[in-house]
This record gives C-alpha cells, structure tokens and sequence, in this order.
C-alpha cells in the first residue's frame, strides 16, 4: 500500500479571468472620447477643406488669366480715331468691362496667344480678326455679305471647368462689345433710314464664335484626366507606403497579423528605428517600379489614355510616386501611430482642393491659393499636364514639378532620419525585444 505521504496532486490550473463584456465597456467614458473627439475633428475638417474650395467660384474669382487679340487692321469708322478692334481692346481692359478684379486681361499677338494657350498660361483667349472694322461698316451699306465674327479660344488642356469659365467670361465681354457697337451704329446718321429689320441686326451686329485654341486628345477626360492621373500617383504612393511599413512590421515582430479569426505575432528582431526607416524606403523605391508599371499599362494601355513622351511620363511618375512614399514613411517614422493620419493630411486632404487641378487656383479662396505654393498634388499636377496636354514643355510646369519632386524628397529624407536618429540617441526603441 502506497504511502499518501508519497502521492502529490496537481495543482489546479488557475481559474480563467471573465471576458469583458462590450455593454459594460461602453459605459466607460473614456472608451469613447478619443475616438469621438478624432472623428468630429475629421469630418469637421474635411468638410471645410473639400467645400471650402468650390462652394463659391465665382466670389473667389481672382486674375484669370485670359488673352485678348487685336488683330483687326481696318481704317477707323468715320468720326472715330481708332478701328473698333482697338475700341474693343482697350474696353475689355479697362474697368469699364467689370472684370479688372477678376481677370487678368493680356493683350498678345496671335503668335503671343497661341504660345500660352500652348504652354497652359492662359485660359482662353478673345480674338478680334483683321477685317472687323471692315465689316462692321459694310453692315451700313449695301455691300454686307455677312456679320462680323470675334472668336472665342478655350483651352481644354486646363481642366474643363477652367476652360468653361474662361469661355463664359470671354463670351460675355464679346457680347458687351457687340451692344457697344450696336449703339454707335444705330445712332449714326447713315442708318436713320434704316428699315427696322436692318435696325435689329446693327443693334447686336457681331457674332460670337467658339474654337479651341489648344486641342486635346479624345481621350483625356475633357482635360480631366491630368488630375486623376495625378491622384493615381499620389494614392499609390501614400497607400503603398502604409501597406509597406505595416508589412515590415509585422514581418519583424514590430506589430500584429490578424486577417479574419487568425492571428499571429512573430518574434522581434532587433532593429533599431533609423534602420528600420532606411529598410522601408529602400522597399518603397523598389516596389514603387511595380505600382508605376502598372499604372501606366491600366490608364494608358488598357484604358487608351491619351499620352505622348511615354518614357518622360513613366519616369516622372515613378519619381513623383517615390517623393509622396518617403515623405509618408518620414511622416510615420516621426510620427508613429498617428503618422497615417498626419501623411493623409499632407498629401490627400490639404492637397486635393489646392491642387488648382479642377477648379482653377484663380477660382478658390486665397487660403488654398496659399497651400498651392508648397502642397505636393498641385506642384506633381502641373507636371503631368504639361506631358500630357503641352507638349513636356517646361515653361508648362514641368520644370517647377521636377524641382519640387526634389526638394520633397530631400526633405523626406533629413526629416524622416533626422527623427529616427533623435529618437535611436534617446534610447526610444520601438519595442523590447520578445519571443512568441
């Protein structure tokens, strides 16, 4: 018989803490206040940044650039010292056309306008031919053929809202100018005798024509396509670049894996946290090949985008989407948890409204006319647009999209490691080393 003295139990495995509850944890206050106070925050600010920017066009309106053409080489009407296209001219000018705040009226050549239409620096541009003052007086005489014309050139290479004001503004001076005309015509001596008929067509004898004075592609979303190329770009980068640090931590012990019910922790590797910056930018300019690659094959192969300078435009698009991914891992490097918010910030939510893509920089209020000078959609914008719509030329802005693609990747790169190797000399690791 065994002695009991001999014999030893088990010890009882320990009682099992109680699950929590979720209707006992949402009476806890503080459970619900930084999660409340971020969201109000978020949609209060995204409302008044995105509605900001559009609610009012036409209040915000400030010195778009539209050209005016004199081409008219006609004798000036008896009793008058100039010909009627310089009348025009000096009209639409001047504050008496009611558009000096809002527009900034450049007298050119035709050789003039159809360089900046070219090289997307006007909108539009009014052009008044060389035989309107000729016309204009035969009206009064037996001799009119047909109604004198003034053309109306848009540029759809510059958005198509841009575009479309422009074309409104210019229409509307065209049409002011032919009253004006009208009134001198009615009230001079040789049409008093004029039949009524004949007195209607003088009182509005000009005829507004609307060309496009830079065509485009079919295919470029009536100048659209620019901008969502450009958020292509700038999605790519941001969401490659979270995708990337989150994989690398994960892969490292840094951070968990949880896809549906399965989760994971895998052991920590010892890495210090400019290391680690460094590890992910150098993913983030490998991958970026791929994600570029793929965007030009979906828009421009498969979609049929137009686009010309193709090379140009894959190396543009992979610097652009590189420069937008170190500055998201610089942001998150420095900023930690909330670093993803801070980055969409930065490149999405600041940069959409001010980007001057879609609704022209003039057009919104002087706030986002500000943000443009430094927001990184609007400086990559100007770049894809001039390979698109203007020929790669650099006075379109591609010169100042390739100097500011530079300077935002030098600054990604001294702040993101200026901050990591701060954080390395305070000993502020990211997380203990620990097994599994």
């Amino acid at each position: 018989m065994a002695d009991d003295s001999d014999h030893h139990e088990a010890p009882a495995p320990a009682p099992a803490s109680p699950q929590a509850r979720a209707a006992g944890l949402l009476r806890r206050p503080k459970l619900w206040l930084l999660p409340t106070v971020l969201t109000g925050l978020l949609a209060l600010l995204l409302s008044l940044l995105y509605m900001g920017g559009i609610v009012n066009p036409n209040g915000a309106l400030h010195d778009l650039p539209i050209g005016v053409v004199n081409a008219d080489r006609g004798e000036p009407l008896p009793g008058q010292q100039e010909n009627l296209g310089t009348q025009i001219t000096r009209s639409v000018t001047s504050d008496t056309s009611g558009t000096s705040d809002t527009v900034d009226w450049r007298t050119l050549t035709t050789a003039q306008a159809q360089d900046q239409l070219a090289s997307g620096k006007i909108y539009g541009a009014l052009v008044v031919p060389a035989d309107f003052t000729a016309s204009v007086a035969a009206l009064t005489t037996a001799n009119a053929e047909a109604r004198p014309a003034i053309t109306v050139l848009t540029n759809p290479g510059m958005g198509s809202f841009g575009s479309s004001l422009a074309s409104r503004i210019t229409q509307q001076a065209a049409q002011q100018a032919s009253l004006a005309i009208g009134k001198e015509l009615t009230a001079a001596p040789a049409t008093a005798q004029a039949g009524s008929t004949a007195r209607l067509l003088l009182a509005d004898p000009v005829t507004v024509t609307t060309k496009v004075g830079h065509p485009i592609g079919e295919h470029s979303g009536l100048g659209l396509t620019a901008f969502y190329y450009t958020l292509l770009l700038v999605l790519a980068g941001f969401m490659g670049s979270n995708i990337i640090g989150t994989g690398v931590d994960s892969a490292l012990g840094y951070a968990d894996t949880e896809i549906g019910p399965w989760h994971t922790r895998r052991p920590t590797v010892p890495l210090s946290r400019t290391q680690s910056l460094l590890l992910k930018m150098a993913m983030t300019a490998g991958i970026t090949v791929l994600s570029t690659t793929l965007i030009m094959v979906a828009t421009v192969a498969i979609l049929g985008m137009d686009a010309s300078h193709l090379p140009l435009l894959w190396i543009y698009s992979y610097c652009a989407t590189l420069a937008v991914g170190l500055g998201v891992q610089a942001i998150n490097a420095a900023f930690g948890g909330i670093g993803q918010l801070v980055s969409m910030f930065v490149f999405i939510v600041l940069g959409l409204p001010s980007s001057g893509a879609t609704i022209p920089l003039q057009a919104v209020p002087g706030f986002y006319r500000f943000l443009s000078l430094f927001e990184p959609m609007r400086q990559l914008s100007d770049g894809v647009r001039a390979i698109l719509f203007f020929d790669a030329r650099a006075d379109a802005g591609l010169t100042r999209a390739w100097l500011w693609i530079a300077i935002g990747t030098a600054l990604a790169l001294l702040f993101g490691f200026a901050m990591t190797r701060y954080y390395d000399r305070r000993g502020l690791n990211r997380l203990t080393p620990q097994s599994p």
